[in-house]
Order: C-alpha cells, then sequence, then structure tokens
C-alpha cells in the first residue's frame, strides 16, 4: 500500500529532490524531506489544492518561484538519482512518517532559532538544520491521512 500514486520516474524525482536539499542531514533528514513532498501531493488543501502528483510538487511555482530551492538553483537536483536515494524515495511514498515532518507541509533551513511560525503556520519540530511546520489545526484534514 502507498500514501501516493507514482512511477519510477517519481521516484527519482523525489531522490534527487531529498539528495539535493538534505543529503548533509543523512538518511533520516532525507526522509523527512521526502515525506513533506509526500504530504504536498496529497494534501487537498491551502496552496496544495492543484498539486496532485509527485511530479506537480516538486516544479510547483509559488510567488514567482519554485516551492524548492534545489529547483531554483539547480545544484544537486539535476544529478542523476543515486540507488540509496531511490531507496529513501520508495520509504516515503509507501509509509514512512515521522515526528517532525510526519504532518508538516514546509520545511526551511533558516540559519538561525526555527521562527515559531512560517507563513503563520505553526513550528512542529526540527531535525539538524531544517525546520518543520504543519497546517494550522483543522485547516487541512487530508494531510493526516
Amino acid at each position: 500500500m502507498t500514501r501516493v500514486r507514482h512511477t519510477s520516474n517519481d521516484i527519482d524525482l523525489i531522490a534527487r529532490m531529498i539528495r539535493a536539499e538534505a543529503e548533509g542531514e543523512g538518511r533520516l533528514g532525507m526522509l523527512m524531506v521526502g515525506n513533506v513532498i509526500v504530504n504536498r501531493a496529497v494534501a487537498d488543501c491551502l496552496d496544495f489544492r492543484d498539486v496532485r502528483t509527485i511530479e506537480e510538487v516538486i516544479y510547483q511555482v509559488q510567488g514567482g518561484n519554485f516551492s524548492f530551492e534545489a529547483v531554483q538553483k539547480g545544484n544537486l537536483f539535476y544529478q542523476p538519482a543515486r540507488e540509496i536515494e531511490r531507496e529513501l524515495a520508495r520509504r516515503v511514498v509507501q509509509r514512512w512518517r515521522q515526528h517532525p515532518s510526519k504532518y508538516a507541509l514546509w520545511y526551511f533551513n533558516p540559519y538561525a532559532p526555527c521562527p515559531p511560525t512560517w507563513y503563520g503556520q505553526p513550528f512542529t519540530g526540527q531535525y539538524k538544520q531544517h525546520c518543520y511546520y504543519e497546517p494550522i489545526a483543522n485547516t487541512c484534514e487530508s494531510v493526516y491521512r
């Protein structure tokens, strides 16, 4: 059973993204970033009403820019996926979830202490350099499925 429909191309996209965004945070950090990607694909609310696929999540544009810095700036995202990241990507589409990313729809690296909210959404926790945020209670029930 999986949380989101996906193809082998989607697994490669997630793998490239988690490497680009969180390679320095190890496997657990990459899993957490991958979980946010999957959460956005299943969330039918807020900024994510019109993104239903992994590809739509990865290439979503908000405020005139790609949602993910790795897509905007290129860095490792445009390198081929490696098997270790593919394995982690398969785990997140299947059911892997863990606090603080469990229900998170946003994360970022503030290079400072995590603020208590991010665009008005509550802070759920930090793992290494990334701060995670989930929707305000009762605003996005689909993310909890």
